[in-house]
C-alpha cells in the first residue's frame, strides 16, 4: 500500500514539472476574465433566452455562419496565394508588394466601413458620377448595396487576409530547399509544386491564420453594427449594454465560444495523425521562378487589388477628408493619443509572445492531455468579444481594489486608489487575455515544423530544455515571432471595446478618439485620428516584414 502511495506521488511529480506547473500557472491567470464570464451561464435568465431563441437567435446564428465561410475562403485564398508569388516568384512590384500586401491590416474594419459607406451610397462621389455620365434617375439602375451582408463580408475579407498572407509567407520562408528540390526533379512546374508541396507543408500556418481570421470575424462588431447586420457579437453587445441582462449575454458569449471550439476541433481531427516537420537542415536561397508577360502581368494585379481596394482606396478618402475637414484638435494632443496607443501595444505585443513561446514548447516538452488542456483554456479569450472580456475583468480587479483600500484604511488610514483597475496595468492584461490565441497559434505553427531529432541532439550535447529553446528553436522560428509580434502589436492598435471600457481617466487613444467621432456620423472628423492609427502601425509593419525575409537561415542579402 505504501509503495502504490508513493508510486502516485511518483507519477504526479513526473507530471507536474516545472514547466508544466508554468503552463498551468499562465492558464489561470489569463482565464481568468473568461471563467468569470462563464459563471454566468448556470444563472438563470427569466425567460430572456427564451425569447432571444424565438425572436432573433437564428438570424444569429445564420448570418455569423455566412460570414465566417465567406471570409474564411476569401482570405485562405487571397493570402496564400499572394504569399507564394512573393517569395517564389519574380515579377514587376514583388519588393513592395512584400510589405504593401500588409497594410490593410492597419486598417479598423469599421474605418473602412465608414469610408466605403460614403464613398458608394446614393449621394456619394461614384453613383453619383454614373448617374451623370448615363442620364439615370433614381430607380434606373442597379448598384450594390455596400450596407448589407455581403458589404460586410467583402470588406472585412479585405481587410482580415494579411492574417493568413503573413503566416503562409513565413511559412514559404522557412521551408527547406530539399522538398522543392525533390519536387522539380519529378517534373513538377512552379504551381504543381504550390498545390501539391508548398501548400501541403504549410497547411498549420495557413490554418492557423485561417483560425485567427475566423475568431477575429467572430468578434467583429464595428463594420457589421454599421451595416445593420445581426451576429452574435452584435447580439451579445445588445443584451448586455441594451438589455441590460448579463446572464443572457453570457450565455449567447458561450456558444460563440463553443462554435470557436468546435472549429478547432474540426481542424485537429481532418489533420490526424499528419506530423509536419522539416527533416534537413539545409536551408539556402529559395529558388525563384521568373515570369514574364500576361504572367507577370497576371501576378501583379492578384497582389495590386487587395491593396489598392483594402488600403489605397479609402486611406486615399479619409486623407482627403482629413485636408479638407479634419479633426480641430489635431496637433500635440495627437502625440499623447499616438503614444498611450504605442506604448500599450509594444509592452502587450512583448508578453504575448513570450507567453506563447513559453505555452508552445511547454506542450513540446510534455504533450499531456492537462497541458494541451490549459493551453487551450489560455488561448481562448479571443473567442470572447472584448467588452465581455472587459467585464469579467472589471468584477475581480475592482473587488481587489476594494478590499486592498478598504484594509489598508482600517490598519494604516490611507488609500492608495484603484492600482489596478484605474491604471494601464488594466488594459495590458486584457489586450494580453484577448489576443494571446493571436501569438500561440503562430508559434505553436512554426515550432511544429520543427522535428523532434533537433531536440534529442541539442540534449546529447549537453543543452538544457530552456537552452535548446534558446539556441535550436529560436533561431529557426525567428520569421514567425516577428509575425506574432505584428499581428498581436496592429490588433491591439485597433482593439476598441476593452479600450472604452477599461482605459483609466483622462487616458485616450488613437481608436478611441476615432470611434467616438466616427460614431456620431463624424466621419471627416474622425478621419484623422484613423490615419494617425495607419501611421503609427505602418512602419513597424514595414520593418518587420523586411526583417522577416531576412529571417530564413542561410539567406543571404538578396
Amino acid at each position: 500500500m505504501y509503495r502504490s502511495a508513493s508510486t502516485g506521488l511518483a507519477s504526479i511529480s513526473r507530471h507536474l514539472s516545472p514547466w508544466t506547473l508554468l503552463i498551468l500557472g499562465i492558464a489561470l491567470v489569463v482565464a481568468l476574465p473568461v471563467m468569470v464570464v462563464l459563471a454566468h451561464i448556470v444563472m438563470p435568465t427569466e425567460g430572456v433566452w427564451q425569447h432571444l431563441a424565438s425572436t432573433v437567435l437564428g438570424r444569429y446564428v445564420s448570418n455569423t455562419l455566412y460570414l465566417t465561410v465567406t471570409v474564411g475562403l476569401g482570405t485562405m485564398i487571397i493570402g496564400t496565394g499572394t504569399a507564394w508569388l512573393v517569395v517564389m516568384c519574380r515579377f514587376p512590384g514583388r519588393r513592395i508588394f512584400e510589405w504593401a500586401l500588409l497594410l490593410p491590416l492597419a486598417v479598423p474594419t469599421y474605418v473602412i466601413a465608414y469610408a466605403y459607406t460614403d464613398f458608394l451610397q446614393f449621394a456619394g462621389p461614384v453613383q453619383t458620377w454614373l448617374r451623370e455620365v448615363f442620364e439615370w434617375g433614381r430607380g434606373d439602375y442597379y448598384f450594390p448595396n455596400i450596407r448589407s451582408l455581403g458589404g460586410a463580408a467583402t470588406l472585412i475579407t479585405l481587410v482580415l487576409y494579411p492574417y493568413v498572407y503573413l503566416l503562409a509567407r513565413a511559412a514559404f520562408l522557412e521551408q527547406s530547399v530539399c522538398v522543392l528540390d525533390v519536387g522539380r526533379t519529378l517534373g513538377r512546374g512552379p504551381w504543381n509544386l504550390f498545390a501539391t508541396v508548398a501548400v501541403p507543408l504549410a497547411r498549420p500556418a495557413i490554418v492557423a491564420g485561417v483560425s485567427l481570421v475566423l475568431m477575429e470575424t467572430l468578434n467583429e462588431f464595428g463594420a457589421v453594427q454599421f451595416f445593420g447586420v445581426d451576429t452574435f457579437t452584435t447580439g451579445i453587445y445588445r443584451t448586455w449594454f441594451g438589455l441590460g441582462e448579463q446572464v443572457a449575454a453570457a450565455q449567447l458569449a458561450a456558444c460563440l465560444l463553443l462554435f470557436v471550439f468546435l472549429l478547432i476541433l474540426l481542424e485537429r481531427w481532418s489533420r490526424g495523425k499528419r506530423q509536419y516537420f522539416h527533416t534537413t537542415n539545409r536551408y539556402q536561397q529559395l529558388p525563384e521562378y521568373r515570369l514574364h508577360g500576361w504572367r507577370a502581368t497576371a501576378a501583379f494585379l492578384a497582389c495590386a487589388l487587395p491593396v489598392l481596394i483594402g488600403f489605397l482606396i479609402p486611406s486615399g478618402l479619409l486623407a482627403q477628408m482629413a485636408v479638407t475637414s479634419g479633426d480641430a484638435l489635431w496637433g500635440t494632443r495627437f502625440l499623447g493619443f499616438a503614444w498611450n496607443s504605442l506604448k500599450l501595444a509594444v509592452i502587450a505585443s512583448l508578453i504575448a509572445v513570450g507567453l506563447a513561446v513559453i505555452l508552445s514548447y511547454g506542450v513540446r516538452l510534455h504533450d499531456s492531455p492537462l497541458t494541451r488542456i490549459s493551453t487551450r483554456i489560455a488561448s481562448m479569450g479571443y473567442a470572447v468579444p472584448g467588452s465581455v472580456i472587459a467585464v469579467g475583468i472589471l468584477i475581480p480587479f475592482a473587488w481587489l481594489d476594494n478590499t486592498v483600500n478598504t484594509w489598508l484604511h482600517a490598519n494604516y488610514g490611507t488609500i492608495v486608489g484603484l492600482i489596478f483597475s484605474g491604471t494601464a496595468f488594466i488594459l495590458i492584461y486584457a489586450y494580453v487575455v484577448r489576443f494571446l490565441a493571436v501569438s500561440f497559434n503562430t508559434v505553436e505553427a512554426s515550432l511544429g515544423k520543427v522535428t523532434p531529432t533537433m531536440d534529442a541532439a541539442s540534449r546529447t550535447l549537453g543543452q538544457t530544455p530552456a537552452g535548446t529553446l534558446k539556441r535550436v528553436h529560436t533561431p529557426i522560428m525567428r520569421g514567425s515571432l516577428f509575425a506574432a509580434g505584428i499581428l498581436v502589436f496592429v490588433d491591439i492598435m485597433k482593439e476598441l471595446p476593452a479600450t472604452i471600457i477599461l482605459r483609466p481617466f483622462n487616458f485616450d487613444t488613437l481608436a478611441v478618439r476615432a470611434y467616438s467621432l466616427a460614431s456620431d456620423e463624424r466621419l471627416a472628423e474622425a478621419s484623422t485620428a484613423s490615419l494617425a492609427i495607419v501611421a503609427v502601425g505602418i512602419i513597424p509593419v514595414i520593418l518587420l516584414s523586411m526583417a522577416m525575409r531576412r529571417s530564413r537561415p542561410g539567406s543571404g542579402k538578396r
